[in-house]
């Protein structure tokens, strides 16, 4: 895809627009990510702020984060118009439930990218929704003018004043009507936050997206990994991944942030136990040991067998 417009969105953040050169591109649904693949690193997952778009393009808002590991500092101050990227296909592990009475959304910073997309799915199917929004400071909201056209609906929570203030997620979730689906996006500490206060409610009405792993990847080794349909078996030595002694051994396994965020190494499991680590899996889907992420995931049992 093509770099075809960059867009200033708010304080330390820009807008990335890129369009398919072949004029056409996979559907992207409300909570789709992508993986841009940057020069000389690794590629980048970022959520998709133009979800049922008629046009082939995706949208992206990347904050030159402190904190970054390369990606956002190099899109904010390197990319050009012109450019040309590969660009993955879009993933959902953040699916919009459209049958719920009410959504209500919970974003931090960055976090409102996926939950932005949402809000224009819902707008346009009339569902009811509100959006809980915090942030350093007023600087660094993004979409703030689109978000004040909807009133009531939207609250904002900003540290500009003397002491900082927090989401009171209690309160907000005690004021929802029966059947609430409850969606968050943010800052670890707030995750954290989030779910505490959500915790004796029905986990399907519970969606989380993290943008920085929310576990340690498991790394102890002493197992080894079976892939069925290679015949290729390797042993995972102490301190190293799946995923490293994969690609050593010469396997070509789909992945991507290497941290359990994006979801693109996800594998059918046969056999064994994996020691889940990723931020991508609910409770329930980990409890199923059906699918595991490799590039952070390790094992229980002395082997794995997985369907690849």
């Amino acid at each position: 895809m093509r770099l075809f417009r960059i867009e200033h969105a708010a304080e330390r953040c820009k807008l990335f627009e890129f369009r398919s050169e072949t004029g056409w591109v996979p559907p992207a649904s409300a909570g789709s990510h992508i993986q841009v693949h940057l020069p000389s690193m690794a590629a980048r997952s970022y959520s998709i702020i133009n979800p049922d778009d008629v046009l082939p393009r995706y949208v992206i808002a990347v904050k030159d984060a402190v904190d970054s590991t390369g990606g956002s500092r190099w899109l904010n101050s390197e990319a050009r118009v012109g450019m040309s990227f590969d660009v993955s296909a879009p993933k959902n592990h953040f699916e919009l439930e459209r049958s719920a009475p009410h959504t209500a959304l919970f974003a931090g910073g960055i976090g409102i990218t996926p939950l932005w997309s949402m809000i224009q799915s819902l707008e346009k199917s009339g569902r009811s929704w509100s959006l809980h929004y915090g942030a350093r400071s007023k600087s660094e909201l993004l979409f703030c003018q689109e978000l004040l056209r909807h009133g009531d609906q939207v609250r904002f929570v900003t540290d500009d004043e003397e002491s900082p203030r927090h989401i009171n997620f209690q309160s907000c979730i005690a004021a929802s009507p029966a059947g609430t689906h409850f969606y968050c996006c943010g800052p670890k500490p707030m995750m954290e936050a989030f779910l505490v206060a959500t915790a004796e409610l029905p986990t399907e009405q519970i969606h989380v997206e993290y943008f920085s792993p929310k576990e340690e990847a498991s790394l102890k080794g002493g197992f080894s990994v079976r892939l069925a349909r290679s015949n290729v078996e390797v042993h995972v030595a102490p301190g190293t991944s799946i995923l490293d002694n994969l690609r050593d051994k010469g396997i070509d396994v789909p992945h991507a942030c290497g941290q359990g965020i994006c979801g693109t190494c996800e594998m059918r499991v046969i056999q064994g136990t994996p020691d889940h680590r990723d931020s991508v899996l609910t409770q329930p889907e980990r409890d199923s040991n059906q699918t595991m992420m490799i590039c952070c995931s390790g094992s229980k049992t002395n082997q794995l067998v997985l369907d690849y």
